[in-house]
């Protein structure tokens, strides 16, 4: 991966977060405010612009950047947490132009990690961090295997972990309101989290 293939692979996630907006938006109706797709779309906008916008090769100086960029543009929770994804996977990255699928795993569970970490929140507590943790591991397992399986690899783990949440009960924001009423129903941020390795893979 480099400033290039980061570039380009922000831009599918962006489409395929304008093109789930409203998708997006009806499931977060369910337990939340709505606004999940709204943000989505702006925040990952900001990011490929920020990207696209930039002569910095410096893949943790760039992410630190994106950081910054989404932050901005979905000034909400999850988007906070977000944040702290690519500023976990700057910190990783910093002083690298180009590195392995492996390496690049390892940056985005640093990214994971730190979101855990400031969000309080681990697996099985019906958020986004039930299908991206999954899917990160899975990457990182199978990226040996060359970038086209491993992101197969990824987004079936996702996929799995989205599907995961209908047995759990949500412990943070205002899911936990709703309690026991939430069983048999995915997550709206896993499934966002979910979009993203689709549009990676």
């Amino acid at each position: 991966m480099n400033k290039l293939t980061l570039t380009e692979d922000m831009k599918a996630v962006r489409d395929i977060m304008v093109s789930n907006r409203g998708f997006l938006i009806e499931l977060d109706a369910r337990y939340g405010d709505g606004d999940l797709g709204i943000f989505m779309e702006n925040g990952f906008n900001a990011v490929y612009d920020c990207l696209a916008g930039s002569e910095e090769c410096d893949l943790g100086l760039v992410l630190r950047d994106c950081s910054k960029a989404f932050n901005q543009a979905a000034p909400f929770t999850l988007g906070t947490l977000f944040s702290f994804w690519f500023m976990g996977a700057a910190k990783a990255l910093k002083g690298k132009t180009e590195v392995s699928l492996a390496e690049a795993s390892d940056a985005m569970l640093a990214g994971i990690q730190l979101m855990m970490q400031r969000g309080k929140s681990a697996p099985g507590e019906k958020t986004i961090i039930d299908s991206i943790y999954p899917a990160a591991m899975a990457l990182k397992e199978h990226a040996s295997e060359g970038r086209a399986a491993a992101l197969e690899a990824a987004y079936e783990a996702a996929k799995e972990g989205l599907e995961a949440t209908r047995g759990m009960v949500g412990k943070h924001g205002r899911i936990a309101y709703y309690g026991e009423k939430t069983l048999g129903d995915t997550d709206a941020g896993a499934t966002a989290g979910m979009l993203i390795f689709e549009a990676l893979r």
